[in-house]
């Protein structure tokens, strides 16, 4: 489902911006050509004495990444930005903020369930002209959809990710003898070689039930084709369709085998994300886990081991599922909406759609934009370099995180819904039935308040 296109680049004409457009095109970077329209203002926008929190659920080397990307933006505009910490689930945080009378300007959300959500509150302003402007300048038409509601733009996709990866420990692939697998059957097969090695061959974070719900798209993805994908994301087929049953058919044939898991079922549901990573990148060729899948924000964990990525610690696509199969392209990001209609939360959304803003985060590593105007250079070494163009190459030809696209009392809440379903899955793979049973009866829940408003 993969397609190469090229970037279109739209002409920006900056005549009729006002001076947010010189923070935006100027000081920021356009992604239009230096001869189309005509020459931005050297000067920026003065926001001095202008207080803006930014809240999202960031922690860690997160949130340390993203204020160096809030403190460039003060020392163009000389305003003053705070990182608000916020729980998960975010909307749920922002509405006691909102209840309080005292709402962050900007919040970065997770799901586009929560985009939605928060615009059918109306808790959030339109998008201004000028980050409308960049977005048409550097993002392609899908990614701008992904941050619209009924035609409305209200998000600003900063942060992307490829969530069809799985990185391995090369000295564990070599002292096996294994290689990168293309299909889901020697995806098992390598796993078999490796676990025959003496190591185990996956690890899985399954005390955060989201990267369950990756597993589970990922092969639904590749397995019953984008058309299903899109249905049952939007709950127009039920979970207790055949599609399902195939998928949670083809996991169990991992998740069914406690020898190929580190720490068995039991292991993965106490081992939470961050450490499913290092796990698999510390003890040298004998690790915890051999392998373990998620996105290219990884990368961010792996750091915080001796493995340098490229040589210890290298990456495949998700294997394709079935004959017929295909490789999956599932991503998913955190969008930038304005919840006060000021001109400093409409200068931060123009900046962060902004090229400038990408390359700061983008040097850290762990990150991956969708802006398709950020030079690959930005990026600290070849194997982020590549899994950034494969994102950009897709173009428009990908799916959103199907999690994400569901109210967030299903598909993002921890506990709950599809986390807690696919948990319980772990632990017991041969009740497939009993899963998607769960599954339909929340998720059905979920959709009808989500109806009600």
């Amino acid at each position: 489902m993969r397609t190469t296109l090229r970037p279109r680049r739209t002409a920006v004409t900056l005549t009729a911006l006002t001076a947010l457009a010189a923070l935006a095109l100027a000081g920021c970077g356009s992604g239009a050509d230096k001869d189309e329209g005509e020459p931005a203002p050297d000067r920026e926008l003065s926001l001095k004495g202008e207080k803006i929190e930014v809240a999202a659920v960031w922690t860690g080397p997160e949130q340390e990444n993203f204020t160096k990307v809030l403190k460039e933006f003060e020392k163009r505009t000389g305003a003053t930005v705070t990182f608000v910490p916020a729980q998960d689930p975010i909307v749920n945080f922002l509405g006691t903020k909102i209840a309080g009378g005292s709402p962050p300007d900007v919040a970065m959300l997770p799901q586009v369930g929560a985009i939605q959500q928060a615009a059918a509150q109306k808790w959030l302003k339109p998008v201004g002209p000028e980050a409308k402007a960049q977005l048409a300048a550097d993002y392609s038409r899908g990614w701008q959809e992904l941050g619209a509601v009924d035609g409305t733009q209200y998000g600003v996709y900063f942060k992307a990710a490829n969530k069809s990866l799985v990185w391995y420990n090369t000295a564990v692939f070599e002292n096996a003898g294994a290689s990168e697998p293309k299909t889901w059957k020697d995806f098992l097969g390598t796993a078999e070689t490796i676990s025959a090695s003496g190591v185990t061959p996956v690890s899985v974070g399954g005390a955060d039930g989201w990267t369950l719900t990756d597993w589970f798209e990922n092969v639904y993805l590749s397995q019953a084709g984008p058309a299903k994908y899109d249905q049952l994301a939007k709950h127009t087929i039920k979970w207790t369709d055949p599609s399902v049953t195939a998928a949670l058919k083809t996991l169990a044939e991992l998740f069914g085998k406690p020898s190929l898991i580190a720490g068995g079922p039991g292991g993965a549901l106490q081992t939470e994300y961050p450490a499913s990573v290092t796990q698999t990148f510390t003890g040298g060729d004998q690790p915890k886990g051999a392998m373990v899948f998620e996105g290219d924000f990884a990368a961010v964990n792996i750091a915080e081991t001796k493995a340098e990525i490229g040589k210890d610690a290298k990456v495949f696509p998700f294997p394709k599922v079935g004959d017929g199969g295909t490789s999956p392209v599932v991503t998913a990001g955190d969008a930038a909406v304005a919840l006060k209609d000021t001109k400093g939360a409409q200068a931060l959304l123009a900046f962060l759609a902004s090229p400038d803003a990408a390359r700061i985060w983008a040097a850290e590593g762990g990150f991956l934009s969708p802006n398709r105007n950020l030079d690959p250079a930005a990026y600290p070494n070849d194997v982020q370099r590549e899994i950034a163009k494969a994102l950009i190459g897709a173009g428009d030809d990908f799916r959103f995180d199907m999690s994400d696209q569901m109210p967030q009392s299903f598909g993002g809440t921890p506990g709950k819904g599809e986390w807690k379903a696919l948990q319980d899955f772990l632990k017991n793979p041969k009740d497939i039935a009993g899963t998607q049973a769960r599954l339909e009866e929340d998720a059905a829940k979920a959709y009808r308040a989500a109806a009600k408003g």
